[in-house]
């Protein structure tokens, strides 16, 4: 194996009590696998080597205490490097680092910090100030957790505030949303509504078309029947025959009957026959009786006169 790697390297022979030395080994990787196997190194000095990087799992080492990464070419830490919360001591002196990750404000139990020789923004510059004793050193560590925790904060109440705006911009767009469809509701309400208007108002003209033809045609029916009946006399009013005019027609028709029965036997030859001779005989009777009546009608009157 490469000693560049570290994976060459006996990490056991080089832990001594809770240190472990990795200085001066020409690493360009951190042996992240081999340095989570031993959780009692808790000093760990990996200065003076070629780490350009840090990987992502090198987060994981949680059980540093104290950490020397001095003299290396480190462009940046890991975005996650806070999660070593034990981290006490950190020692970053002549790397290439510009700014840290926010994540460094969680780093609370640090204690002593050396960012001294790093391309650094001027304001993490002005913040961090020389790390040349003891005092110095803590002085940086607290400050620049400070920093790092107010521009933390300050993330925190951006991201709060984009959140609310995108919060707000949801609540204005299904607002939004809303009413868009309630205007589509009341849109195809009143599109209903008119339909059905329409719908009436043919119903309508169609009823009064119908009743419209059909008083036409009852007023041409009319028309055609006058002149039949204007033609006709007006006929009188029907009576019932009475009882006494049935009785006046039966007489008349006996009268009739016996008259042209005595014509027959007077003025034809059936006058020798029984019948007619008995008929003959009784209009003879008849008459005789009544020029008696008539003689004594005389009579009576010329007495009334004297």
């Amino acid at each position: 194996m490469s000693r560049g790697s570290g994976k060459g390297l006996s990490l056991k022979d080089k832990l001594d009590g809770n240190e472990l030395d990795l200085s001066l080994c020409d690493l360009n990787e951190v042996p992240v696998r081999e340095l989570a196997a031993l959780p009692k190194a808790t000093v760990l000095d990996l200065s003076c080597n070629n780490l350009i990087s840090l990987p992502s799992d090198f987060c994981s080492l949680m059980h540093l205490v104290k950490l020397d990464l001095s003299k290396n070419r480190l462009q940046q830490l890991p975005l996650d490097f806070g999660r070593l919360v034990n981290l006490q001591h950190l020692d970053l002196l002549n790397n290439r680092l510009v700014t840290l990750p926010v994540s460094f404000a969680q780093l609370k139990n640090l204690k002593w910090l050396d960012l001294k020789d790093n391309p650094l923004d001027p304001v993490l510059a002005k913040v961090a100030g020389d790390c040349l004793d003891e005092k110095q050193c803590k002085q940086a560590a607290v400050k620049v957790l400070q920093h790092m925790r107010a521009i933390q904060s300050e993330q925190d109440r951006q991201r709060q505030q984009k959140l609310q705006a995108e919060r707000e911009m949801e609540k204005k767009r299904e607002a939004e949303q809303r009413a868009k469809e309630a205007l589509e509701r009341e849109l195809r309400k009143r599109e209903k509504a008119e339909e059905k208007e329409r719908r009436r108002r043919e119903y309508d003209a169609q009823k009064a078309a119908k009743q419209e033809m059909e008083k036409k045609t009852k007023k041409e029916t009319v028309h055609t029947k006058k002149p039949a009946s204007s033609s006709r006399p007006p006929q009188p009013p029907r009576h019932k025959p009475s009882w006494s005019r049935s009785v006046l027609r039966l007489l008349l028709f006996v009268l009739f009957c016996v008259l042209c029965t005595l014509a027959a036997c007077k003025l034809t030859e059936l006058q020798h026959q029984p019948l007619c001779v008995s008929v003959n005989t009784l209009y003879e009777d008849v008459v005789a009786a009544l020029q008696n009546h008539k003689t004594l009608q005389n009579m009576l009157q010329h007495n009334s006169h004297q």
